[in-house]
């Protein structure tokens, strides 16, 4: 998902919710990240702090990956390395959809209805989107890392399972996300591929925590 400026799908008119390009959170040092998190500030929050933790998940599984029989790490390691590219895009991301759906709640009401609409839900659909996104990568992470654990070296075991469980709590977190911004049309399909994901990488995570 683009995190700048982009065109309004509604309406070729200048989108209201169009924000500009802001620096990636990867240029912060991680002492300024997490007080960018504990700021009293919007952005960065659940979304981004889930999207971090499932990149620090890939990590671990990359890592654990390379000190495994070549046979195994290569790819194993490039997947792991390009999820955690994806994750921490999508923290970029959920910043800057949460910072349109805030611009689109603050579009004058007495803007023609059916386009403050249309940019309503466009709006909603990126901060709905972008969680979806983060859990189901972290799923993906969760169970790439199960298959470092397993079949990886056994010394950097503990590593992979550390990576197994924080990516399941990432997809934990970002479906419940999903849920929340979809508490006003709970039958919406998206709401389901969350909390699969989340399930699925929960169950992932228990199977290596009961050995």
């Amino acid at each position: 998902m683009p995190t700048g400026s982009r065109q309004c799908r509604a309406s070729p008119r200048r989108c209201p919710i169009d924000s500009p390009i802001q620096p990636s959170l990867l240029e912060h040092s991680v002492a300024e990240l997490l007080d960018a998190i504990a700021a009293r500030t919007p952005a960065p929050g659940g979304g981004a702090s889930a999207a971090f933790a499932a990149a620090c998940a890939a990590g671990l599984t990359a890592m654990s990956a390379r000190f495994a029989d070549p046979g195994h790490a290569c790819d194993a390691a490039d997947r792991a390395d390009a999820l955690r590219a994806t994750a921490s895009a999508l923290a970029d991301a959920d910043v800057a959809a949460y910072g349109r759906y805030l611009a689109a709640l603050r579009i004058p009401r007495d803007t023609e209805p059916r386009m403050r609409a249309a940019w309503l839900r466009e709006a909603l659909d990126d901060a709905i989107d972008t969680p979806l996104a983060i859990a189901e990568t972290a799923a993906e992470i969760a169970a790439l890392a199960a298959g470092v654990a397993r079949d990886g070296n056994p010394r950097l075991r503990g590593d992979a399972v550390t990576g197994a469980v924080l990516a399941a709590a990432a997809a934990a977190a970002a479906a419940f996300l999903v849920t929340e911004n979809l508490a006003s049309d709970p039958e919406d399909v998206r709401a389901g591929r969350a909390l699969g994901a989340a399930a699925a990488a929960r169950r992932t995570a228990d199977r290596l925590l009961q050995r």
